[in-house]
């Protein structure tokens, strides 16, 4: 940590001694309706173009310039920009509030970011949704559902009709981090895989990263899904909610102290089960079958400089069907934020986060009668500072430690039961991260973005390691002895450093090229048969046997506007390489096994295609048309005769068609139509 820090005292010391004469202008941007920070609000220097910035997740941004009078443009898609006249002679502290601006119907822009915002950003193979844009599209049994509108995009498929599961080039479900207030989401399916935990009504961002992540992500090969929740509505009291077929929903919002402090709290519930008790028939009436949300956050404004946040989700789904079997899963996520300015040039946000994500089922036939329970639990601390060094160099660097502890398995028998106590020994494991990168604008041309990732994960016990014959596959009959730790033992280690780059170069002011390479590290997978994903798969840390999976890729595309912004074009090529994937042998037993590594075999694998979009972003009729050819293989020994074969979320093609037509301001209709072939 301490050269992270050395480097940031040395950019800061070289950037004062070239320009001692500048000073920082630095603030908040928020939605002066509601108090909201705005995420990506430009702030630009109508006197030098291409100069200025962008607010941060918080809402925040700074700027440091050269002595003098200059104009400054805030905005921000959908609000009335606002222009300010400025004296930089010394350091500025300025808020802006933006308006929503009174459209007509023909200029309804869908986006929350600057039009050109998709050619000029230096981030490539990421997308970034719109929730109100996102309520507006077709959803199962009228559901709305952020996952399935991903899935709609290029180089995103589904593990099948109606389901949640994300495969973002070439990986597989678990190789997705999903973020929720920072705070990972084990499993964000209800109802097995037909609808996600997100409740759009308590949504406020939504960013996935298919390639070119910046340093700060991590842990996972294929994707981020970054999420963040709304803060609530800092000026009034507010509620809303809505009926549908299969739940209803309601949140609350508003001002703890105005201006200061505010609070939301969502909740949505299906009520499949109170039809149920409706029906006459006891073999039906008797059975529960639900899920429910619960999301809620709230934060305080200290001061100028200090602001605390606290956000929760709690969600479970509950399965009992004639008393004789019940499942029930779920998440519970705890984030606890705390943001400071040491200076106008200097952010920092420090982090504590809870994770869980736990099932459990109970089977009451006679004699086979127990409960099973599991878990996964994850307690963490980070802190990430992001330093303002001038408009060109944006420098971030921070630091994460995580402790895991997986509970694969506890049985208990009921009265009468011919089972016994049975369980799989809890493995635990530390998690280190230290990250810098920074932004960097070299011209009006060429903008790069670069960074470095170090990350650390050691098994800890107490636990076991069991030993094998030397020279043979592992397994019951070649098991000859085990190795017991103690409490914080190290039992073993990966760690390994993961290189990020991306760049951009602007042909023209309509069009550019981009380019990027990441190196992504993964210590934690789900053991499964299953494609889509179930509540029950198994969650493994690498181990002694197990290695960590290691994936690299590259991508090259080309950007395109046309007719002022209202249509966007991009076509992205890209090819990735994976080592350590693992697969199982022919009737692998996964869940009652203590030794899991025993079913296991590693290879290698690929993927690459070519994806390609075409958005209209304004207009009456907005949308989209996706389109990708890509090619997924893996080759591991023991399977296939030890030749490639294809995964079994391999898709050749992929076609996704979205549109929607706003008639009137309360009536809108939508379609979707997807085609896929593998």
């Amino acid at each position: 940590m301490r050269y992270i820090y050395a480097l940031a005292i040395c950019l800061s010391i070289s950037s004062e001694g070239i320009a001692r004469s500048q000073h920082t202008i630095s603030g908040y941007i928020r939605d002066s309706n509601t108090g909201e920070e705005m995420i990506g609000a430009t702030v630009v220097v109508v006197e030098m173009p291409g100069t200025g910035t962008i607010s941060n997740v918080y809402g925040y941004y700074s700027l440091t310039l050269p002595e003098g009078s200059y104009t400054l443009k805030f905005n921000f898609i959908g609000y009335e920009p606002i222009v300010r006249q400025i004296d930089l002679t010394r350091k500025i502290k300025l808020d802006i509030n933006l308006a929503e601006e009174n459209l007509r119907l023909d200029e309804i822009v869908i986006q929350s970011e600057k039009p050109e915002d998709n050619i000029t950003d230096v981030k490539m193979s990421r997308e970034k949704l719109q929730v109100e844009k996102i309520k507006t599209l077709p959803a199962l049994f009228g559901e709305v559902d952020l996952v399935k509108t991903l899935q709609l995009l290029p180089g995103i498929q589904s593990a099948g009709e109606g389901t949640t599961g994300l495969f973002v080039r070439g990986g597989s479900a678990d190789q997705n981090l999903i973020l929720l207030d920072e705070a990972t989401v084990y499993n964000a399916a209800h109802f097995l895989v037909f609808f996600s935990v997100f409740n759009a009504d308590a949504i406020k961002n939504v960013e996935i990263y298919k390639g070119g992540i910046p340093a700060r992500f991590g842990g996972r090969l294929s994707s981020i899904l970054d999420i963040q929740m709304k803060e609530g509505n800092n000026k009034k009291f507010a509620m809303s909610g809505g009926l549908g077929t299969i739940s209803s929903r309601l949140t609350l919002e508003g001002p703890i102290v105005k201006d200061k402090s505010s609070f939301i709290i969502s909740g949505r519930r299906t009520y499949a089960d109170m039809f149920l008790r409706l029906s006459p028939n006891e073999d039906v009436n008797s059975n529960l079958l639900y899920f429910y949300d619960l999301n809620a956050k709230a934060n305080y404004r200290i001061d100028e400089k200090n602001r605390i946040f606290v956000s929760g989700y709690f969600g479970r789904d509950v399965f009992d069907f004639d008393d004789t079997f019940g499942l029930d899963w779920g998440n519970a996520t705890v984030t606890t934020r705390w943001n400071h300015l040491f200076n106008d040039r200097l952010f920092l946000n420090t982090t504590v986060l809870f994770s869980n994500f736990g099932y459990g089922f109970d089977i009451d036939d006679g004699a086979q009668n127990f409960e099973w329970k599991s878990n996964l639990r994850e307690w963490s601390a980070k802190v990430d500072f992001t330093y303002f060094i001038n408009p060109g160099n944006t420098l971030t660097f921070g630091a994460n430690a995580i402790l895991h502890r997986f509970a694969p398995a506890t049985i208990t028998p009921g009265d009468n039961s011919i089972f016994t106590d049975f369980s799989l020994d809890n493995r635990y494991a530390l998690e280190h991260v230290l990250y810098v990168g920074n932004d960097h604008k070299i011209n009006e041309k060429l903008f790069i973005q670069y960074g470095l990732r170090y990350s650390i994960f050691e098994n800890i016990g107490p636990g076991k390691v069991f030993l094998y014959e030397e020279g043979v596959p592992g397994s019951d009959e070649t098991l000859i002895d085990s190795v017991r730790y103690d409490r914080l033992e190290r039992i073993n280690l990966y760690h390994g450093l993961e290189p990020r780059f991306s760049a951009r170069y602007m042909l023209n002011q309509q069009s550019s090229v981009k380019a990027s390479y990441n190196r992504m590290r993964q210590y934690i997978q789900i053991a499964s048969n299953s494609t889509a994903g179930l509540p029950i798969d198994r969650l493994i840390p690498a181990d002694t046997y197990i290695e960590s999976l290691i994936g690299d890729q590259v991508a090259l595309g080309y950007f395109r506007n046309f007719k002022e912004n209202t249509f966007e074009a991009s076509v992205e090529v890209y090819y990735k390489w994976m080592d350590n994937l693992i697969d199982f042998k022919p009737a692998a037993e996964i869940l009652l096994n203590n030794n899991i590594e025993t079913e296991i075999l590693s290879g290698k694998g690929w993927a690459y295609g070519a994806e390609f979009l075409v958005k209209k972003n304004v207009g009456k009729t907005t949308g989209w048309l996706g389109y990708t050819i890509s090619k997924t293989e893996r080759q591991i020994d023991g399977i296939n005769g030890g030749r490639r074969y294809n995964a079994k979320y391999d898709r050749t093609h992929d076609i996704s068609l979205v549109v929607s037509h706003e008639v009137s301001p309360r009536l809108t209709l939508s379609a979707n139509w997807v085609y896929a072939t593998g």
